[in-house]
């Protein structure tokens, strides 16, 4: 059996990728692994919010509700757009609103992680850190949440397929290849 090998990408970001997608679609795994091949930072927006609040996402929600979580998000993100070219993984709400994707577009690009339900479904139904998902149907409510933010996501600057069979070594080569269709993102070099 021949092995897979991962094609060795070498070149440079000339903007910020962001990761865009549904919890659970790989947007931290393959980012963080993305960010690694092309000797980028790598950075995640949730991760961020938590450092700058001292508390954990679900604990925001909790105490302060989502709104005031998403108008930190896009303070973050935005902050984070302004730095340093980077992989930045956002939450899966972050591409909702209408000025985080515009931000995004304009200073960065966005690349939407495409999964279908059931492998969403797979990788999160045994995880109790989705504050969205504490109802008593969590399957249901992944169902209905996904079912409204899929036409949003589907505005991303550029789609991957997420099919829960591809390693993440063989998601970022999909990325890069993808990223390859954009010389204004991503520089290729010899």
């Amino acid at each position: 059996m021949t092995e897979l090998r991962t094609r060795p990408h070498v070149g440079r970001l000339k903007k910020t990728v962001v990761m865009v997608g549904m919890m659970g679609a790989g947007k931290t795994a393959v980012g963080r692994a993305l960010a690694a091949r092309l000797g980028a930072p790598f950075l995640d927006s949730d991760a961020e919010i938590e450092k700058a609040a001292d508390r954990t996402v679900p604990e925001i929600f909790e105490r302060d509700g989502e709104a005031f979580f998403r108008a930190k998000e896009s303070q973050v993100i935005s902050r984070l757009l302004d730095g340093e070219r980077c992989v930045l993984s956002t939450g899966g709400g972050a591409f909702l609103a209408d000025r985080n994707r515009d931000m995004i577009s304009e200073r960065g690009v966005s690349l939407w992680l495409n999964a279908e339900l059931a492998v969403l479904w797979n990788r999160v139904k045994h995880k109790d850190t989705r504050p969205l998902l504490r109802t008593a149907n969590p399957r249901a409510t992944l169902e209905e949440i996904f079912n409204r933010r899929v036409p949003i996501y589907s505005k991303a600057d550029l789609s991957v397929i997420s099919d829960g069979q591809a390693s993440i070594e063989q998601m970022v080569d999909r990325v890069l290849t993808v990223l390859e269709t954009r010389p204004d993102v991503y520089e290729v070099e010899d």
